[in-house]
């Protein structure tokens, strides 16, 4: 009968493991596995048995560094399930949290909710991906699984090209008596009236010149 191990930020506390369990749990916990790391040793023991992540992880710092654009992130928290078998670790995850980015139209902070799932796969041997070519995969770094750099790349991935603040949305721009924002449109609109609004006379010497260097 396969059991669930659950992986938490509880401590060294077991939670909803059962009472047979609780050595091994408490152990992996001082060994640090109760993040969204893991080293191969310490998967052999979860293997074909299925086991739980429950973390909130702060990667402001790495994403702030990676995109000049974001301003800001909460931390985030991943829940889902890992199964080790075969020399390979797939996760099934649920990734959740905010990220603070410029509103396309005025710059202020947009706060961004970002809810995605993924199943991700690795593999615990480089030698392993030969035939594995064709599967969408990560091969485990000195034989240690990191989940943080999975992570940074899909909420990476799942940024929009652009954001729009409640107020932009609204077409509520701000303004003042001596400037205002312009969406791009009415930037345009506003430079091709300027052109047809030329001086006649400019463009009598325009086309004298045009005449000219035929």
């Amino acid at each position: 009968m396969k059991k669930n191990f659950r992986f938490g930020h509880h401590g060294c506390k077991a939670k909803n493991i059962d009472k047979r369990y609780e050595g091994s749990y408490n152990y992996l916990c001082c060994l640090g596995v109760m993040k969204v790391k893991w080293s191969a040793i310490q998967l052999q023991k979860f293997r074909d048995k299925r086991f739980e992540i429950d973390e909130s992880v702060d990667i402001t710092k790495d994403l702030m560094e990676t995109d000049s654009e974001i301003r800001g992130a909460s931390p985030f928290h991943v829940t889902g399930t890992g199964s080790a078998q075969q020399g390979r670790v797939t996760f099934d995850l649920h990734i959740e949290g905010t990220l603070v980015l410029p509103c396309a139209r005025t710059l202020v902070d947009v706060h961004y909710p970002v809810d995605l799932k993924s199943t991700e796969t690795f593999l615990l041997e480089p030698s392993d991906y030969e035939g594995a070519e064709d599967e969408e995969v990560h091969v485990a770094e000195n034989e240690v699984i990191d989940l943080i750099p999975v992570m940074k790349e899909l909420i990476l991935l799942d940024i929009p090209m652009q954001v729009f603040s409640e107020e932009a949305k609204k077409g509520e721009l701000p303004h003042t008596d001596n400037w205002q924002v312009l969406t791009e449109d009415e930037y345009l609109e506003m430079e091709q009236k300027a052109e047809k609004a030329v001086d006649p006379r400019m463009a009598d010497l325009a086309k004298f010149f045009d005449q000219d260097s035929e």
